[in-house]
């Protein structure tokens, strides 16, 4: 019997979740698991409801991500009701996408990873998190709550309410935009992309100081998922999917997300509540872990050719001359966001001054025409699909969510290993070291609400045992 810390629960990260050690008789490493300790349960209660209500539902699986779960659900049901969203309506769709980039990638650098890499992994546990960051660096926390604030502002604009709005609906939108809404964002484009460009250069200046955790932080070949458009720009609510191996070779590219069962399987879990995603052609039995891949910020930037915006692009070119092509390491989720985070910005503005964003038809309405419909958007963590059944009369006969944070499990578990191998020795552990294992999650910015769905079986109890099964210590993190 192997030695088992437990680091229960994960700290900053978005739901609850809790992490084993296994340690061999030697005191080393020998696996490391991430669990999932909470059970949501959508895709059981959604079915039996009409699917019209469907995206109004499965906004409420999250409160950080909900217009994600809005546009994913909302394409579904156009794909059953076959209809064709009018142009303004997709335009608006896609702001309120950007939005949601914006104060979902801002919330996770300055509030949950900006403490470990501004006051350092290893700062007082008592003073490293988002008040003792407020303390160290007040204007820096005050830029990353009016930046957050603005994207908060786009979603409102669309979505009528910043968390769980109304204005999403199946068909397009619920209202027309309008000058007022159009100028008040504008107004405050300038200070959000200085803002944004402020915190790039910010962390460009800190990464040198990080080097053994850039090293080990998921420094490992995967395949990366997310949308693109066929010519390599970025992409986020629509189109087709590309796959590129580790080396940035494309290995399908223009995939249907309607068709994704027939590329990616999903395999259960018997000590978490989160399900694990594979690339089906790399797995020959039943292991799941060869079949990793990734999907995300990092996954679009390695997926995509460029962004298509002007500072963004400038700033990537720059990125990729010092770290690669294919930027394997998780510790540059980071980076990527704040990538994404100026990309989104540059793209808002270009949609602003789109005229069709102002025309007042903005819904099609209709019924049932088939009895299946898939919608795939890329949320903030990365590719979510919702997937839907229903018989004649509308009403939901089958529900399959297929979550950003499940599909980085794999990779996440094999993340917390590496860290785990490079800074644990013997039974013992630093403040630090358990800090860093927890860092390697937040990497990644699980969304734990979003992602749990399948049941699963969780042990009854948890312990840190020595080889003769003596319980040595229990560590908890709070």
């Amino acid at each position: 019997m192997h030695d088992i810390h437990l680091i229960d629960p994960v700290t900053r990260i978005e739901g609850h979740a809790k992490i084993t050690l296994h340690l061999d008789e030697g005191g080393s490493v020998a696996d490391a698991r991430f669990h999932v300790t909470e059970f949501r349960g959508f895709e059981d209660f959604c079915r039996g409801r009409p699917v019209s209500e469907m995206p109004g539902l499965t906004a409420r699986t999250c409160g950080i991500c909900p217009v994600s779960h809005l546009l994913a659900s909302a394409k579904a049901v156009d794909a059953i009701h076959a209809l064709t969203v009018p142009p303004a309506a997709r335009l608006q769709r896609q702001l309120a996408n950007l939005g949601q980039i914006v104060q979902s990638h801002v919330l996770s650098f300055f509030h949950l990873s900006a403490p470990d890499l501004l006051l350092g992994m290893d700062a007082d546990p008592a003073t490293r998190n988002v008040f003792g960051l407020m303390q160290a660096e007040p204007e820096l926390v005050r830029r990353g709550v009016r930046l957050r604030q603005f994207g908060q502002e786009v979603i409102a604009a669309v979505a009528g309410e910043r968390i769980h709005g109304k204005g999403i609906v199946p068909g397009g939108v619920a209202e027309p935009f309008t000058t007022a809404q159009r100028d008040g964002i504008r107004a405050r484009l300038d200070e959000a992309l200085t803002a944004a460009t402020d915190t790039w250069q910010l962390l460009e200046s800190i990464l040198d100081g990080f080097t053994r955790e850039i090293g080990v932080f998921g420094d490992f070949p995967s395949l990366y998922l997310a949308h693109c458009r066929p010519d390599g720009t970025w992409e986020h609510y629509e189109g087709g999917l590309r796959v590129v191996d580790a080396d940035g070779a494309i290995v399908v590219d223009q995939l249907d997300p309607a068709d994704y069962r027939q590329y990616l399987g999903e395999a259960a879990n018997p000590d978490s509540y989160l399900k694990s995603p594979y690339w089906k052609a790399l797995v020959p039995d039943d292991d799941p872990r060869p079949g990793m891949y990734r999907v995300g910020p990092l996954a679009r930037i390695n997926v995509a050719e460029r962004f298509g915006t002007p500072i963004a692009d400038g700033l990537l070119d720059e990125f990729r001359s010092r770290v690669g092509r294919v930027v394997s390491s998780a510790f540059h989720y980071h980076a990527a966001r704040i990538l994404e985070v100026i990309a989104s910005i540059e793209l808002i503005g270009r949609l602003l001054d789109d005229p069709v964003l102002l025309e007042s038809r903005v819904r099609a309405q209709g019924g049932v025409n088939a009895l299946r419909g898939v919608g795939a958007s890329e949320a903030p963590r990365g590719t979510l699909f919702h997937d839907y059944r229903v018989d004649g009369d509308g009403m939901v006969t089958d529900v399959n969510l297929i979550i950003a944070t499940g599909q980085n499990e794999l990779a996440m578990n094999r993340t917390i290993l590496e860290i785990a191998r490079e800074f644990v020795d013997g039974p013992s552990l630093s403040d630090g070291v358990l800090n860093r294992v927890e860092a390697g999650i937040r990497a990644y910015d699980p969304c734990l609400s979003c992602s749990t769905h399948a049941l699963g079986q969780m042990p009854m109890s948890l312990e840190l045992l020595d080889p003769q099964g003596r319980q040595v210590c229990e560590v908890h993190r709070h």
